[in-house]
């Protein structure tokens, strides 16, 4: 790999401007596309994006702003994707150009509804890519604390440990500490059901359970979530670690959690329709839900996941968020 390869940033959110403010600490140049042509402008000429972290002062120069995301798949050699996985599959097909070649790193925290694949699968199976050039960043890390340069740490991970350190190497800052691993999988899906599990703490909160409570539900989510990652993708791994425990912990617990804000709103009686329209940014973890739930119900062996079944009756089945609950309880230990 050559030293000077480019870097694109597809999306327009917080993530994905948490990402470009990472990058431009290393990198002289950033193509970034998001499809907002007026957030575009303004960025333009007032160097901060209008609807999201809007704090960061971004120098423009660094900066190869794109409404087309075949400009930036073009340009680039390092592809990084923060868009919401529910809509990937409808970004992915204005695409043009080839990703062949391409080196694609996923932050998406989510499933692609479509397809029913995390997002590395995705590209494998209906791009054709290699896993050696996909690739996964994963937290416990918010956007918002990015923005505000508190010390946050990232793991990279990919098949590949070269492109996993190229990509570290140039997140990386004074601010931003980062491991690399080698489970593209594992690390992928705790980054997608860590969601659900908030969504689970944030009904939890509304309904008016404590903190004793929440952290009996986060110390059985842990469990489940190594249960079901182990069914889906078998390999030594610790959960313990930063990217599996860590990111269940943050999501879970900060005011900054989206999922948890979502479930929050259901757990106080908000139909998900009213939650959807009330918050201003996606919640991963709606998606996920379903997924993740109908993907372990495919299994022979099922996962045992009463956090994950619950959490699917309440969105999904429109149980009532008190009862189902109530019953939950009794599932934990």
């Amino acid at each position: 790999m050559g030293k000077n390869l480019q870097f694109a940033v597809l999306g327009g959110g917080s993530w994905a401007t948490a990402i470009v403010k990472m990058l431009t600490e290393n990198l002289d140049q950033v193509y970034w596309y998001m499809r907002n042509e007026d957030a575009i402008n303004h960025i333009k000429t007032q160097k901060h994006n209008p609807n999201y972290l809007s704090s960061v002062e971004f120098n423009t120069d660094m900066l190869n702003l794109t409404s087309d995301i075949n400009t930036a798949v073009k340009n680039a050699d390092v592809l990084i994707f923060a868009i919401p996985s529910a809509f990937l599959k409808t970004e992915l097909s204005q695409l043009t150009e080839s990703l062949k070649d391409k080196i694609i790193f996923s932050a998406i925290k989510g499933i692609v509804p479509e397809t029913g694949l995390i997002v590395g699968e995705h590209f494998h199976e209906k791009y054709d890519i290699p896993f050696e050039n996909i690739g996964v960043i994963t937290g416990p890390c918010h956007a918002e604390e990015v923005a505000l340069e508190r010390l946050s740490y990232l793991t990279i991970a990919c098949a590949d440990k070269h492109k996993a350190q190229l990509v570290a190497k140039n997140l990386s800052s004074e601010y931003i500490k980062t491991k690399i691993s080698d489970d593209i999988i594992g690390t992928e899906y705790a980054a997608m059901l860590k969601n659900i599990y908030a969504i689970a703490a944030g009904i939890a909160h509304g309904l008016g359970y404590g903190d004793n409570f929440q952290s009996v539900l986060m110390s059985n989510a842990i469990r489940e979530m190594k249960r079901f990652i182990k069914r889906v993708h078998h390999m030594k791994r610790n959960i313990n670690n930063s990217a599996y425990l860590g990111d269940l912990l943050v999501t879970g617990y900060s005011v900054f959690s989206r999922n948890r804000m979502f479930g929050n709103m259901i757990g106080k009686g908000y139909t998900v329709k009213s939650a959807m329209m009330e918050m201003s940014m996606v919640a991963e973890g709606y998606y996920a839900t379903k997924s993740a739930y109908i993907l372990n119900e495919k299994h022979k062996k099922k996962s045992k996941t009463p956090i994950l079944n619950a959490v699917y009756e309440v969105l999904y089945e429109n149980k009532n968020a008190k009862t189902v609950f109530q019953k939950l309880t009794d599932k934990l230990d």
